[in-house]
């Protein structure tokens, strides 16, 4: 049981946009009795205190310093809890990272997981956001989700129809926003490869890489989708980024009709029976922000999904930078776009 508690915390490297921001505590925990024991003694010290669970800082925004307790697991830990001739029951820590677990998933024989491959962040998180790409959402193998309490330490677990889970959207970013810290996450994985290729130009990705679908294996298709996303996403290593910044709006059916009368080249995929999901990136790109600057913020020159600090950007650097592409986009389309990056 270990804990880490620093106090006026630099936030810089705990966020991939590269935002120098901090935090009046940083508390860092390995597991959830030590959670509970830090909560504790923050609770007697402190009332009222505001607290901000992070993963890896792959989808958040801070627009200044944060007033209270920044949280961060470390909780690791891959334990196999059931097992049958088809599928597997797998507990992960919520501090563990997420393209780590898949990898060691797809060394084993677990499946399901493969179109989510090079997504940042940690499996906690992941399980908070619900990360999809490419056709699949996380959401698609959760089982269960475990948590403490930020309030009273106490634990509880949501099966997965208890989660709401939506397009980027749980009930741990609405109604228990804020309120829980997710320390385990269990996903029902299949022991059966079952590639899903209709998405994203997969199809002809895999023919480029001189593969066949009949014969494609788990980790040839891992790599593919790990070769398109280096291709499309710069490195926060390199410029600080968040990913995809914006949702892919969802619009009905009649209103995509409408566009496509104007735009006939508009790319839009099926959300459901009356919707139609419509490429966030490309709207922005015809609205002429691609590569574009406004101050050290731009618009990726390679995906317009991409927001990224050129260097020394405060959060408000990028906050303006979004508000601008969205008035943009909201007046050529009468589309609103909505982040997907947190804002803090």
């Amino acid at each position: 049981m270990h804990t880490e508690l620093i106090y006026d915390a630099s936030l810089l490297e705990h966020n991939t946009f590269g935002i120098e921001a901090k935090a009046r505590m940083l508390l860092t925990y390995d597991s959830e009795s030590a959670l509970c024991a830090a909560l504790d003694d923050i609770h007697r010290q402190y009332k009222d205190i505001p607290m901000l669970h992070i993963g890896c800082g792959s989808n958040l925004l801070f627009l200044g310093d944060y007033p209270g307790v920044v949280l961060k697991s470390a909780i690791k830990g891959i334990q196999l809890l059931d097992e049958s001739p088809d599928s597997v029951l797998v507990e992960v820590g919520a501090g563990e990272v997420c393209d780590d677990f898949i990898a060691h998933a797809i060394a084993v024989g677990w499946y399901g997981m493969e179109n989510l491959s090079l997504i940042p962040g940690q499996v906690g998180a992941a399980a908070v956001q619900n990360i999809g790409a490419y056709g699949v959402e996380v959401c698609d193998v959760i089982h269960e989700v475990r948590g403490i309490s930020l309030q009273d330490g106490s634990a509880r677990r949501w099966k997965r129809d208890e989660c709401g889970y939506g397009y980027r959207q749980s009930i741990f970013k609405t109604d228990l926003f804020g309120k829980y810290a997710i320390t385990h996450v269990t996903f029902l994985l299949s022991k059966h490869f079952d590639p899903k290729l209709q998405y994203g130009g997969l199809v002809k990705a895999v023919g480029e890489a001189g593969l066949s679908e009949e014969t494609l294996t788990a980790e040839e298709l891992r790599q593919v989708i790990i070769g398109i996303r280096r291709a499309k996403l710069p490195d926060p290593k390199d410029q600080g980024n968040a990913g995809s910044f914006f949702k892919n709006p969802i619009v009905t059916k009649e209103k995509a009709e409408q566009l496509l009368t104007e735009f006939p080249t508009m790319p839009y995929y099926p959300a459901d029976n009356e919707r139609v999901k419509l490429a966030a990136g490309w709207l922005i790109e015809q609205a002429g922000w691609k590569g574009k600057s406004l101050g050290p913020a731009a618009v990726h020159d390679r995906q317009a999904l991409v927001l990224v600090n050129k260097g020394g950007a405060s959060g408000s650097d990028i906050q303006k930078l979004c508000e601008a592409v969205r008035k943009d986009v909201g007046e050529r389309f009468g589309i609103e776009l909505s982040p997907e990056v947190n804002m803090i």
